[in-house]
C-alpha cells in the first residue's frame, strides 16, 4: 500500500474551506490580558489533570506540498501515550501511530510496521510529513505544549487562545459557539485548527470530543 495515495481524498478540499479564512485578531487591554494569560494556565492545569480524552474529525497535512487527508480518530491515555489513526474512507486504507513507554509503533504501511523512539520522526521517515504529535497533544485543546519551549499566545474577547507560537509552529484556532457545559467545567475546546511551520502544515477539524 503506498501510504500517502491511501489518505489522499476529497476530505483536503472540505478542511481548505473551513480553515482558509484567518480569524480576526482583538486589540485587549492590559487588564483583558492579563486576566486572559490567568485563565489560560488555570484552563490548561484542568486540561493536563483529564488524562484520558480523545477526538473524532478530519485531518489535512502537506509538507512541502506533498500531502493527503483523511479521518482522524485519536485516543490519548496518558501525557505522551497515545494512538492516532488516520483513514481514507474512499479506498478503506489507513495507517495507525502509537506511542507507550515502549516506542512508537506505526502500522498500515507496506512492507510491515515499523517502530522507533520518537513518534513524530518515524511518521516523517515513512510519509515525509512533519506532523508534531507530541506537541499536537496539547495544541489540538488549545493548550501550550510543555516540552515545546516558551510560547507567545494572541487572546479572542473571550480570552480563549486565538494563536499560539511555539516551537516555531504558528497555531490559528476556531472556537464553537458557546456551550454551557463545557463553559462551566471551564474547559471548552477548540473546533479547528490551523497549524504551520516553514513548509509544513497541519489542519484539523474536530467533529466530536470524546
Amino acid at each position: 500500500m503506498n501510504l500517502r495515495m491511501a489518505v489522499a481524498t476529497v476530505v483536503a478540499g472540505v478542511l481548505l474551506t473551513a480553515c482558509g479564512t484567518a480569524p480576526v485578531r482583538p486589540d485587549l487591554g492590559p487588564a483583558e490580558q492579563a486576566a486572559a494569560e490567568a485563565a489560560q494556565a488555570e484552563r490548561e492545569q484542568r486540561l493536563r489533570a483529564q488524562g484520558e480524552w480523545g477526538l473524532v474529525g478530519r485531518m489535512a497535512v502537506s509538507t512541502d506540498g506533498r500531502g493527503g487527508s483523511g479521518r482522524l480518530t485519536w485516543q490519548q491515555r496518558a501525557p505522551q501515550e497515545f494512538e492516532v489513526e488516520l483513514s481514507a474512507p474512499v479506498t478503506r486504507q489507513s495507517w495507525r501511530l502509537s506511542n507507550s513507554p515502549r516506542g512508537a509503533l506505526l502500522e498500515g504501511l507496506e512492507g510491515g510496521p515499523r517502530s522507533g523512539i520518537d513518534p513524530a520522526l518515524l511518521l516523517r521517515e515513512a510519509t515525509g510529513w512533519m506532523i508534531p504529535v507530541d506537541a499536537l497533544s496539547d495544541w489540538v485543546r488549545g493548550a501550550r505544549a510543555p516540552g515545546m519551549g516558551p510560547a507567545r499566545v494572541e487572546f479572542n474577547y473571550e480570552g480563549r487562545p486565538l494563536r499560539i507560537e511555539q516551537g516555531g509552529w504558528e497555531i490559528e484556532y476556531r472556537w464553537p459557539d458557546a456551550d454551557p457545559a463545557q463553559a462551566a467545567s471551564g474547559v471548552v475546546l477548540p473546533e479547528r485548527l490551523d497549524a504551520r511551520s516553514g513548509g509544513a502544515r497541519v489542519k484539523l477539524v474536530v467533529d466530536e470530543w470524546l
